[in-house]
């Protein structure tokens, strides 16, 4: 691991927001930063060439997917995972923590580890913490994630007591099976909304001096207002020298409360997600691009952006893709939703580094309009019906 790892560079003096850089052996990071989710060693549509030029400095590999396929010493034969991907930047690789939540219905968890039936081919599976790090090492990943087991929402108090001592245990073996000298190992907090557990999940990880920490277990259906009390109960109590990742949280006026909040690392697949829909991320909200009323509509996606899509197409261009099922259609709204985001991370850190922070958060979110609370429900509960056997698209 390079050393210093992360260092701070500005601090907002009326909330926790602060400026750093991460230091990794495959380049810096400014921080705060959305990282793209390349679940299975690709940011789904779009290229290397296509991330770096959209602002990409970090992005995110998903270690369940790939050790499912095509392996890990597939990948670690052919020179780890950036040279497979064609990435040079830093990559960050979750733990299959995740798929405890997503995939509930293909594994058990018990104190060894979670054995998974695999959703390809019904395979068992079991990752143990040591599995999970020695997968990571093998991968080469800049930062990885110890095993963790990431609980529903709601869940009882004792429920998420069990699953946030294990977790603990599991993060103790985590550290000492951990060789690479060149990847950092973060800590997860979890405690589903109890701030009971939260505030004590984040004491006895700091207590194990990770040279960093994520936030799990949130965004998995509480209501918004629930996960962000639990990030003012937790991130003061975090070693204020390390970065701290709020796991799969993407939506834009979250990245903006998180940041207020004092994190540092974001990664979702909400960009691509609804990009494959036709929905696309602008400072209003969301805007859908398969209206009608689009159709003779020459401006760009949103007047201003500075993305490809933005600077090349029309309203109206987009909507035929659509219309017409042409897959570049899906490229060039993932690489505006893409664009928006990373973009978005940029602007707050350098209003950070201006001393105007409050203001930017003031303006930003006194303009976007965020998915009503009910309709986003609505949503998850369609993603997770519509599941089943397939392929799971989050990390």
């Amino acid at each position: 691991m390079v050393e210093p790892f992360f260092e701070i560079v500005a601090e907002d003096p009326a909330s926790w927001a602060r400026a750093g850089i991460l230091h990794t052996a495959h380049g810096d990071v400014p921080t705060p930063v959305y990282m793209p989710v390349g679940t299975q060693a690709t940011v789904k549509t779009v290229t290397p060439d296509e991330l770096r030029e959209a602002g990409a400095r970090l992005i995110l590999g998903n270690t369940y997917h790939l050790y499912l396929r095509p392996g890990p010493e597939v990948i670690a034969a052919l020179g780890g995972l950036h040279r497979f991907m064609g990435w040079d930047g830093p990559i960050l690789t979750d733990s299959g923590g995740y798929q405890v939540f997503s995939l509930a219905g293909h594994r058990t968890v018990s104190e060894e580890g979670v054995m998974f039936r695999s959703h390809i081919d019904g395979s068992q599976h079991l990752f143990t913490p040591e599995l999970v790090v020695a997968v990571q090492e093998q991968l080469g990943s800049d930062i990885a994630m110890p095993l963790d087991e990431c609980t529903p929402y709601p869940c009882s108090w004792a429920y998420a007591r069990e699953a946030l001592e294990r977790t603990h245990r599991w993060a103790e073996r985590s550290l000492h099976a951990h060789r690479l000298k060149d990847q950092a190992l973060f800590g997860i907090l979890q405690g589903s909304t109890y701030p009971d557990l939260r505030a004590e999940s984040a004491r006895v990880l700091a207590q194990m001096d990770f040279p960093g920490y994520a936030i799990g277990g949130l965004s998995v259906g509480e209501p918004k207002e629930a996960m962000y009390a639990m990030l003012e109960v937790c991130l003061p109590l975090l070693p204020r020298d390390r970065p701290r990742h709020l796991l799969g949280v993407g939506s834009p006026e979250d990245i903006i409360e998180g940041i207020a909040r004092g994190i540092d690392l974001f990664d979702c697949v909400l960009a691509t997600r609804v990009a494959r829909h036709g929905t696309l991320l602008v400072r209003s909200g969301r805007l859908n691009i398969r209206n009608a009323h689009f159709e003779r509509d020459p401006r760009p996606i949103e007047e201003g952006c500075g993305c490809y899509t933005c600077r090349r197409f029309s309203r109206a261009y987009l909507r035929h893709l659509f219309q017409s099922g042409e897959l570049l259609g899906l490229r060039l709204a993932t690489l505006h939703n893409l664009f928006f985001l990373l973009d978005l991370t940029r602007r707050a850190r350098e209003s950070i580094l201006a001393g105007r922070f409050q203001a930017f958060r003031q303006e930003f979110l006194a303009t976007f309009q965020p998915v009503p609370e009910e309709v986003r429900q609505a949503e998850a509960a369609r993603r997770r019906a519509g599941r089943g056997n397939r392929n799971p698209d989050a990390p």
